[in-house]
């Protein structure tokens, strides 16, 4: 089992910084405006030779803008709950306040190991206002700067010290699965029913979820990273910096998954902005599941035949990926995404012989020819299968240059057949025989 670390304080005392740097990137939004993290936001750590879960929490105390304080204070009470340590941080340049006392006291009762972090210590004079913390009642306060890494070395001893044993041989889940797609298309309705628990917050309210949020669970023993991810609105809707950091995590939990999986809300159908996130998608190479959800709202209305043709005319680019009808908010065909989702990670993982991939190139080099202009044709000589994850091929030719955008796309369609990987993208990478790779 892996020991995890609740992260818990009043808005703006640093919770979030300080999750960033055990996790040495950048997980939780960070920002001025307080209450911007609202759900759970977990992440791997390692600890010396051993492997930690360490969840960052919303501000205690606060009143969300969104009325999503019930929501919110559960999440905050779950975490607390499920957690062997809590780590209460505290703002040295602000000194002790009352929403200090007020969470002290709600620590306090549980006896449960807690230290008590003292956060902004960067000068020492900062740490000579330590002192005042002990009237928490929570022991030794520890003076750290979660801006600048001071302190968190010994703050980390600390806590291996009160861990439980356990973690030392953690492996990484098998498929990181990010959920991606527009506001309100019910991305954290279907995560919450996915893995069977009110896990991330679901509301009404556009742009309730804020952060990317990495879930660890199981099915059938086998283990699975489940990425939420905030709504992604057009660029000219953007509104303030934390709308900005929230779709750029977004789009960098497409580029850190193994598989994608698309929301679509049936009764609204496909947009400008859904085309935009297929082609991230596609630039990424990564497989894709097309999940149209609300179906039992639109399936009197039209068939999927009907709608299957409808995404293949908005979304061409990814008309190779296979389409799943579901109800997310009554678990409804939710389950099967599992079982797509590790078909496409099979075929991405698929690496063919040479035998094999020579009479793929033979297939394509006697197949239909384009239209030569200026006596540019276009060569095949052969090639060599050098990546997985995607499928990824070196194919030496001629002159890359030759290879006009549709030639390319056809060539990655019939390797897609040829190699037997219908549903997952093909990267073929065009080499000048010859010629060293730079």
């Amino acid at each position: 089992m892996i020991s995890r670390i609740a992260i818990v304080g009043r808005p703006n005392v640093g919770k979030s910084t300080l999750l960033n740097r055990l996790a040495k990137r950048r997980i939780s939004i960070v920002h001025d405006k307080p209450g911007v993290t609202r759900d759970r936001v977990t992440v791997e750590v390692e600890i010396g030779d051993r492997v930690v879960e360490v969840i960052d929490t919303g501000g205690l105390g606060i009143t969300d803008e969104a009325d999503l304080d019930q929501d919110i204070h559960h999440q905050i009470d779950t975490a607390i709950a499920s957690a062997d340590l809590v780590l209460m941080i505290v703002d040295a340049k602000e000194g002790l306040q009352a929403l200090d006392h007020e969470v002290a006291k709600r620590l306090r009762p549980l006896k449960k190991p807690t230290l008590l972090v003292v956060n902004k210590c960067e000068a020492d004079r900062d740490e000579d206002m330590v002192s005042e913390f002990w009237a928490l009642g929570l022991e030794e306060p520890i003076p750290i700067s979660a801006a600048h890494g001071m302190g968190v070395l010994e703050l980390l001893e600390r806590c291996v010290d009160l861990l439980p044993l356990g973690g030392e041989h953690s492996e990484r889940p098998a498929l990181r699965i990010a959920i991606v797609g527009r506001r309100n298309a019910g991305k954290s309705t279907f995560v919450n029913a996915l893995i069977g628990e009110d896990r991330v917050i679901v509301s009404d309210v556009a742009g309730t979820t804020r952060d990317a949020i990495d879930i660890r669970f199981e099915k059938d023993g086998i283990p699975f990273v489940v990425i939420d991810t905030a709504g992604l609105l057009r660029n000219s809707k953007l509104k303030g910096s934390v709308e900005f950091y929230s779709q750029n995590r977004a789009l960098h939990s497409i580029g850190r998954s193994d598989v994608v999986v698309l929301v679509i809300d049936s009764m609204h159908g496909t947009s400008q902005l859904d085309m935009r996130i297929a082609r991230e998608v596609v630039d990424r190479h990564k497989p894709c599941v097309i999940a149209v959800n609300k179906w039992d709202l639109a399936k009197d209305k039209t068939t999927t035949e009907e709608y299957e043709e409808y995404l293949t005319r908005n979304l061409p680019s990814l008309s190779f990926a296979p389409v799943l009808f579901m109800t997310a908010q009554k678990a409804k065909n939710v389950t099967r995404c599992i079982s797509l989702v590790q078909s496409m990670a099979k075929q991405a993982n698929k690496r063919v012989s040479t035998g094999v991939l020579n009479r793929a190139v033979d297939e394509i080099r006697n197949g239909p020819r384009p239209r030569v202009k200026h006596g540019r044709e276009p060569k095949i000589y052969y090639a060599t299968q050098v990546a997985v994850m995607p499928p990824t091929i070196a194919l030496f030719v001629n002159q890359p240059s030759y290879f006009t955008p549709q030639l390319k796309r056809m060539i990655e369609n019939r390797f897609r057949d040829l190699l037997e990987v219908p549903e997952v993208p093909v990267k073929i990478l065009y080499r000048e025989k010859g010629k060293k790779d730079e």
